[in-house]
């Protein structure tokens, strides 16, 4: 009997000292490196769904421009298969380790902003396009869009830099080598200062 009740104290004992070292892991940032990795994908998430948003709007801004402006044909042409070939190029959360993955994304979707930009400086020729009504909100709504793509790419580039900086880190590398050995750093947008640029939208 009195082996059977000193033995319920010392297994109270190990789970408060189990306790106390979950806590104390916890503590030391453990969970930092997944956190930080879903961050970063969520945020990438962001980026997808604005890029997206983008290219929902384009087919209708193609329509509308096409009704005041059939001669633009190869300018509109040009617009579809950009877009065409951005919605082919996708990239999936797993990727993101991946710099060349990530830089076909870009790059596909670097195209589609070009080929916008040329579309939407024609439309200058065509005033009564300038104040069609669906145009304008078009125009706003590619506007808006446009912003919002930069939010979330700053914003993925900043979850990016917290996440590989914890990998490269102390104690984060050596919790990442120890718990998470699949973590690899991801990557970023890195592009030339010249396509950094929101193409103009404004008239």
């Amino acid at each position: 009997m009195a082996a059977v009740l000193s033995a319920r104290p010392s297994r109270v004992a190990a789970l408060f000292v189990l306790a106390g070292l979950a806590l104390g892991l916890a503590g030391c940032g453990v969970n930092n490196v997944p956190t930080l990795e879903e961050q970063a994908k969520a945020r990438w998430s962001e980026v997808q769904n604005q890029y997206q948003r983008r290219a929902d709007l384009i087919p209708n801004l193609v329509e509308t421009v096409k009704g005041f402006a059939r001669q633009e044909q190869e300018v509109l042409t040009r617009v579809v298969e950009a877009r065409a070939n951005a919605t082919k190029v996708t990239i999936d959360a797993s990727q993101l380790s991946d710099p060349e993955a990530v830089k076909r994304f870009q790059e596909a979707q670097q195209q589609l902003s070009g080929a916008l930009g040329r579309l939407l400086a024609v439309t200058e020729n065509y005033p009564d396009l300038k104040s069609n009504q669906n145009f304008l909100a078009l125009q706003s709504q590619l506007e808006g869009t446009e912003n919002r793509i930069a939010v979330a790419r700053r914003d993925y580039i900043a979850a990016v830099q917290a996440y590989n900086t914890e990998l490269r880190t102390i104690p984060g590398k050596w919790i990442a080598g120890w718990l998470y050995p699949e973590a690899k750093p991801m990557a970023t947008f890195e592009t030339a200062q010249e396509n950094q640029a929101t193409p103009k939208v404004t008239f």
